[in-house]
């Protein structure tokens, strides 16, 4: 079986990371990777390549950033020329991003079936242009691969339940193979002047927090509140609009500690030992959770709504009061039932995909 994998963001390599260990363990799946240059930054890309020994893309588009219909319509006819040329029995794609999308469009034009990994998301708010991929995606997709029950159940209401899997998280996947790598080889608590469970983590970059000057500012003024250091590794996206915005005096504090964008090795050793994470990130939520870290999602609602139906992720939007009231009052709860699986959702989907 010839498989086409197409990534394009950080998240993706992770997961693309776990599933072509068990694709290329199969002699019978041959793997080509695409990587359309959505994260082209260094340590965007290029870091978790070598960290987690992904496997070289074998084609990478270049595509670079833009808008949202600027990335996804120059990624098409480049990915239509490659699946052409190689002719795969499936593509492969990931989660909700703009590589997400145009995979799936250019393999649909092409009668190419479709697995799609980390199906049946929901946020339920079409603003969001994950929202949108992931939907389509899924109208799309001839397998369909889902972290949870919850995301089954979204898919029936859309009249979705043909091939249809309930695999566990592969991110959990990766959280468990690589969470002694990270411990053991990640200095950055040290680097950065850390004590464990001593500190905050924060991420931002949804375009709902970053492109509206009002919700940013809020958010990073309530940083400002906080009475712990704040490690806030800055996006690419995130540094360019607090520039734009004119509120880099928001981010001088002594308690908040800037960061380039990380590695996964370092960014699972610092989720791993906060006291609080507080992200607008989909994969940083799920995270969150399997490493029993207690976490305030900075936007209005989320697709992964298990999470805060157990207690472990609180919703506090981009409200400064309500983000410092979430934090001081989080956290960990007694139990973490086990939504997202077992750890062995990549073995599950290669061994559909191949038998299929």
């Amino acid at each position: 079986m010839k498989v086409l994998t197409v990534v394009g963001a950080r998240p993706q390599f992770v997961k693309a990371c776990m599933l072509s260990k068990a694709l290329r363990s199969n002699n019978e799946t041959d793997e080509i990777i695409v990587h359309t240059g959505q994260h082209y930054d260094d340590n965007m890309s290029a870091v978790f390549f070598e960290q987690l020994n992904i496997p070289e893309p074998d084609y990478y588009l270049g595509i670079g950033s833009g808008t949202h219909g600027e990335q996804t319509g120059n990624m098409l006819p480049a990915l239509e020329k490659v699946m052409i040329s190689v002719n795969p029995d499936a593509v492969l794609v990931y989660g909700d991003t703009n590589s997400t999308l145009a995979g799936s469009l250019a393999a649909s034009k092409l009668h190419i079936p479709i697995a799609h990994i980390e199906s049946g998301l929901r946020s339920f708010n079409r603003r969001m242009p994950e929202e949108i991929n992931r939907i389509v995606s899924d109208h799309l997709s001839n397998w369909l691969f889902c972290p949870s029950q919850a995301a089954i159940e979204n898919l029936k209401k859309e009249g979705i339940n043909k091939q249809v899997y309930l695999t566990g998280d592969i991110m959990y996947d990766a959280v468990l193979y690589f969470k002694s790598h990270a411990s053991q080889q990640s200095t950055i608590l040290k680097e950065l002047g850390l004590s464990e469970s001593n500190y905050y983590l924060s991420t931002i970059h949804r375009a709902e927090n970053i492109e509206n000057p009002e919700r940013l500012k809020s958010i990073l003024e309530a940083f400002q509140q906080l009475n712990k250091q704040v490690v806030f590794p800055l996006h690419p996206g995130t540094k360019n609009k607090i520039n734009e915005f004119g509120l880099n005096d928001l981010i001088t504090a002594s308690h908040i500690k800037l960061a380039d964008p990380l590695n996964y090795f370092d960014m699972l050793a610092l989720a791993s030992n906060a006291n609080v994470i507080l992200t607008d990130s989909g994969g940083l939520q799920k995270e969150a959770y399997m490493l029993q870290v207690p976490c305030v999602t900075l936007r209005d609602e989320t697709e992964w709504s298990e999470t805060v139906e157990t207690g472990w992720n609180h919703l506090a939007g981009a409200n400064r009061e309500e983000i410092a009231d979430q934090v001081m009052e989080c956290h960990a709860p007694d139990e973490s039932p086990p939504i997202f699986g077992d750890g062995n959702a990549a073995q599950q989907i290669a061994r559909i995909l191949v038998n299929d």
